[in-house]
């Protein structure tokens, strides 16, 4: 008889867990959370289940930092992961790597495709961005009356700027009816001008919970404000078409809070800071301008202004030098061109010729006898000679 193949324990769990995890792995697996805990090390544990079955589910911390939102129990959710095998317990579960809300895919599809179309309307262009103001004396908040996100506004407001008034239009955040309040909460603090700037916005939950803040009659107020608005939806991972079409987007409402409110000890720091730092700098110049003039020495100040007088004069007499000379070879230049003018005009001019003992020749009609046949025989004349004139007549004339 054949003896029987005998496996321990151990041997045989590590047998399953080997076949199972080898062959089951990048599963999605779509079923409802039931038994939720989060562990103090941040990992949750759950079951899935439908009508007919039910399996153990685990997701590490690394993994549900991305999840965006908290399971609950009763809600239907889609997990993608693989089977692992726990020994000590000889028991099987599904690894999650990710999860999310049954039905959320299409929503999402549904918001990407809404939020291209504003954006192709031009709602979120920057050049529309109204200024936030720095430091509010009222604020207007519109959010749920009995959600966490009041109190941490209300906290935060309180904690920085106690004397900022905080005006409360209470809007239900989520449900059916819920973007119609919310929108005409907006348009309320547009006609009566209720505050400088207004936050509108929830604390977190999952995409259907947060889709009021997506809806198109939210979308709408919140483009025609003329009051501007911060978008505080969620945490922040969360997001909402309004966060776009806003003003500017806060990640929280606690950090819209922030944003609004002007602490009181932060000026008076700044104010300190400022106070000290021009201290120091008057204190640096002075010190400087101290300094100074401990290393000035009289005697060899005395010195250096007066070599310095010294090399002034010997340059000041060095250019009254120099503008002498060049005047005189001037002067000198001058005279010279007028001698030559002069001896010019002199040898141009007939009289000087007539000095030299010639004579000028005329009719007695004025004409100049420059040739012989300008006369002939009997025809009177003048001549001028350098003393005077006197008058002829021509007995011949000979070339």
């Amino acid at each position: 008889m054949a003896e029987t193949l005998k496996f321990s324990v151990s041997e045989i769990t590590e047998l399953i867990r080997n076949t199972l995890e080898s062959s089951f792995y990048g599963l999605t697996v779509e079923g409802e959370v039931s038994g939720f805990k989060c562990a103090a090390t941040g990992h949750w544990y759950f079951n899935l289940k439908d009508k007919d079955a039910v399996i153990n589910a685990a997701m590490w911390r690394n993994n549900t930092v991305r999840a965006g939102f908290m399971p609950k129990d009763g809600q239907r959710v889609i997990v993608t992961g693989s089977i692992t095998v726990y020994p000590p317990r000889g028991t099987y579960q599904i690894t999650c790597t990710s999860i999310r809300l049954a039905g959320e895919g299409d929503i999402l599809a549904m918001l990407e495709e809404r939020k291209k179309r504003y954006n192709a309307m031009g709602y979120f262009d920057p050049a529309l961005k109204k200024p936030i103001p720095k430091r509010p004396a009222r604020v207007a908040v519109i959010t749920s009356s009995t959600g966490a996100a009041l109190q941490d506004i209300l906290q935060v407001t309180g904690r920085r700027n106690a004397g900022m008034d905080i005006i409360i239009l209470p809007a239900q955040v989520q449900g059916a009816g819920a973007a119609e309040e919310i929108a005409a909460r907006i348009r309320e603090v547009n006609l009566y001008a209720l505050a400088p700037v207004m936050i509108v916005g929830r604390g977190g939950g999952s995409v259907e919970d947060l889709l009021a803040f997506s809806e198109d009659v939210v979308i709408q107020a919140i483009h025609e404000s003329e009051i501007p608005v911060i978008s505080a939806v969620g945490h922040e991972i969360d997001w909402a078409i309004s966060d776009f079409v806003a003003d500017l987007r806060a990640p929280t409402p606690s950090a819209a809070a922030e944003l609004v409110s002007s602490s009181g000890s932060e000026q008076a720091e700044k104010v300190a800071a400022l106070k000290l730092s021009m201290l120091e700098a008057l204190t640096g110049k002075a010190r400087t301008v101290r300094l100074r003039f401990a290393a000035v020495n009289t005697k060899a100040s005395a010195r250096l202004i007066e070599n310095r007088i010294g090399n002034a004069r010997l340059t000041l007499d060095s250019r009254v030098e120099s503008m002498k000379s060049g005047v005189q070879a001037s002067v000198r230049k001058a005279v010279h061109a007028l001698e030559v003018r002069s001896a010019l005009l002199k040898a141009l001019n007939p009289s000087a010729v007539l000095d030299r003992g010639y004579a000028i020749v005329s009719t007695q009609d004025g004409r100049t006898v420059r040739t012989v046949n300008t006369v002939s025989s009997g025809t009177e004349i003048t001549v001028r000679v350098a003393d005077g004139r006197f008058s002829a007549r021509v007995e011949k004339s000979e070339k």
